[in-house]
């Protein structure tokens, strides 16, 4: 069970930063409010869904496991609050300045150091290569909703 409490501990403060990033955005302007958005919640689906049956294995029951993930929901308010108290008086340009940078370079970090090295481990090509593929799918999707 106690691997249950640090994946608790873990997606509380994963949320965190996607609040920040997210209200930073909303910050800059609505468009890449929405961006942002989208693409913290296309990330978020299979991720929650992934930690709720982390909790399952860790003992949980489902319901205890279902209040415990909204519970980690939290952390995306408080981060939010976080960065909209951060605002500068002098306008939403000096918070920007370092919210979307370090959220950024958190996201990147934690994909280089989970996604590539999995890449670099696997044995078929073809997965390989089908997971490289999805990746610029998503980069693609990203850019053409910018475009809009």
């Amino acid at each position: 069970q106690v691997s249950g409490y640090l994946n608790l501990l873990a997606n509380t403060i994963d949320n965190f930063t996607h609040g920040l990033a997210v209200a930073a955005s909303f910050l800059v302007s609505r468009k890449v409010g929405f961006l942002t958005t989208m693409a913290i919640l296309l990330h978020e689906i299979p991720h929650e869904v992934g930690d709720f049956a982390i909790l399952l294995r860790a003992g949980f029951d489902r319901w205890s496991a279902a209040k415990m993930q909204l519970s980690t929901a939290l952390g995306g308010m408080l981060g939010a609050c976080f960065a909209m108290c951060a605002q500068s008086p002098k306008g939403a340009g000096e918070t920007v300045a370092w919210i979307l940078p370090f959220t950024s370079g958190g996201f990147l970090y934690i994909a280089l150091v989970n996604v590539v090295p999995d890449l670099l481990e696997e044995k078929n090509p073809w997965n390989s290569l089908q997971q490289i593929l999805l990746l610029c799918t998503g980069i693609t999707v990203m850019v053409l909703l910018s475009l809009t």
